[in-house]
């Protein structure tokens, strides 16, 4: 029966998954038996952990990779660059810096997401779970920048000082490395804290499933409520709320896409390619759509209105 922190329904059923790239190193130095077909060779094997549809590795049976997704990631960086040097032109912006540092964190997701998921490099290696350790890290860091940026919205410290940039900073550093550790612990078993799972087919990990699958959601759902209360109760408008539910309403049919299409795309086109390029140019479209969000509610007429009361 699953148990909550259990990963092996996801790494079997959904392709593509990155953090199972540390669940393979952890099955591979501990019981190599509990490997089946597409995973039992690591030279060939695709994201997962004998999972039921995936993308052979790069060069093997004529594979180009995830080659989806990795041409959506390379648009999503260009794409990104061009938003952090919108919000830098915004001088006079308010939450410019903070909104600018969860762009920065979102656009070094961008490689290691490519890299990750994209079929590259051999399933076990030290890189890729060293890469796929710093992804994940970057990941719950970059859901703290979204959820601080809410924070700061209120104007609970005043923004681009030291009385928020210290303790925002501190948060991201806070998150990046505790997931980073959680997730090189779980495939190289530095400690016996967080791994190996029990029993090993399980893939149990709660503390990486907290920080990759929990927290994501409830720092996004906690930002989506704050942005909620200040557009509509502070600041009396309603235009920017749109952007915002465009956000929230990209942001969840790409994890539907993520986790319910994925391996219907994969089957269907003979394991060419699958739904995470779907996925990943849907977050970004949120990504976008949040900047649009924030560019609504820092225009200089809203400014001189609420925080410059005649």
């Amino acid at each position: 029966m699953t148990k909550f922190g259990d990963f092996e329904p996801l790494c079997h059923q959904t392709p593509s998954y990155p953090w199972c790239n540390l669940f393979y190193r952890q099955i591979q130095r501990t019981d190599p038996t509990v490997f089946t077909d597409v995973s039992s060779n690591s030279l060939t094997a695709p994201v997962g952990v004998n999972p039921t549809c995936g993308i052979p590795r790069v060069g093997q049976q004529g594979s180009l990779a995830n080659i989806a997704n990795i041409v959506v990631c390379g648009v999503s960086i260009l794409f990104t660059v061009f938003l952090i040097w919108g919000v830098s032109r915004r001088r006079a912006a308010v939450g410019r810096i903070e909104f600018r540092m969860f762009l920065i964190l979102y656009l070094f997701t961008l490689p290691l997401q490519l890299i990750t998921t994209g079929s590259l490099l051999e399933q076990g290696s030290t890189a890729l779970v060293a890469l796929t350790a710093i992804h994940a890290g970057a990941v719950a860091a970059t859901f703290w920048a979204l959820l601080g940026n809410g924070i700061l919205s209120t104007q609970v410290v005043e923004d681009g000082t030291l009385s928020s940039l210290i303790p925002y900073s501190f948060f991201i550093l806070a998150f990046f490395a505790a997931t980073t550790y959680i997730s090189l612990d779980v495939a190289l078993g530095f400690t016996s804290v967080f791994g190996p799972s029990s029993p090993l087919q399980s893939l149990n990990s709660i503390s990486l499933f907290v920080l990759t699958s929990i927290w994501p959601g409830a720092a996004a759902l906690f930002y989506f409520a704050i942005m909620m209360y200040i557009v509509l109760g502070v600041l009396n408008e309603v235009r920017p709320m749109w952007f915002y539910v465009l956000a929230a309403v990209l942001f969840v049919l790409s994890q539907l896409d993520f986790f319910l299409l994925s391996k219907v795309i994969c089957n269907g086109s003979s394991q060419k390619v699958d739904g995470s390029f779907v996925a990943t140019l849907l977050e970004t479209a949120s990504v976008g759509a949040l900047y649009l969000g924030w560019r609504s509610i820092t225009e200089e007429s809203w400014d001189d209105e609420v925080y410059y009361p005649r």
